[in-house]
């Protein structure tokens, strides 16, 4: 299962947890933590900024960006839970379980974009990050076709956590 959470909700979704692999994707300008207090069995923390056009002075997501959280996910041992944080809960991270739960389950980018949504309303998963993804995992534009089906999630300023799973069909 991947555990999709905000900064803020974090701590909360860690502690019911026995233990995790933790993806860390925030901002260059973000706070530094202290991760100290989480049990986890491996963390990996990229930093860029949650854009999906190129701006100047801010880090986009890139192809190494998406490959190494692909590696995140493939380097899993299938009875630990993956724990995928952003600042919010909304864009990286569920960009990120998307493109995690796509690479194991090809053919079921539409199945699981819609679950996505089912189990969000608020996820807008980064557009680039999936079309990244996509052209990774040679997809032909499924995965950003689904994502942009399922549209934009309902505004807020932080999602809720959310589980999607790993294995499909579900």
């Amino acid at each position: 299962m991947i555990y999709v959470s905000s900064l803020s909700g974090l701590s909360g979704l860690a502690a019911s947890l026995e233990s995790f692999d933790l993806l860390t994707l925030l901002s260059p300008s973000a706070v530094k933590h202290e991760w100290s207090e989480l049990v986890r069995a491996r963390h990996v923390q990229l930093s860029f900024h949650d854009i999906v056009e190129l701006t100047p002075d801010l880090i986009a997501p890139d192809a190494d960006v998406m490959q190494a959280i692909l590696d995140f996910g493939r380097a899993a041992v299938d009875q630990r839970p993956l724990l995928v944080h952003c600042w919010a809960g909304i864009s990286r991270s569920s960009a990120a379980a998307y493109a995690i739960a796509c690479d194991r389950n090809p053919g079921y980018e539409a199945e699981i974009a819609d679950e996505l949504r089912r189990r969000s309303p608020y996820v807008t998963p980064n557009r680039l990050m999936v079309k990244l993804a996509d052209d990774i995992l040679n997809r032909h534009g499924r995965m950003s076709t689904a994502i942009a089906r399922i549209g934009r999630g309902a505004e807020a300023a932080e999602g809720e956590p959310y589980q999607l799973p790993l294995r499909w069909p579900i």
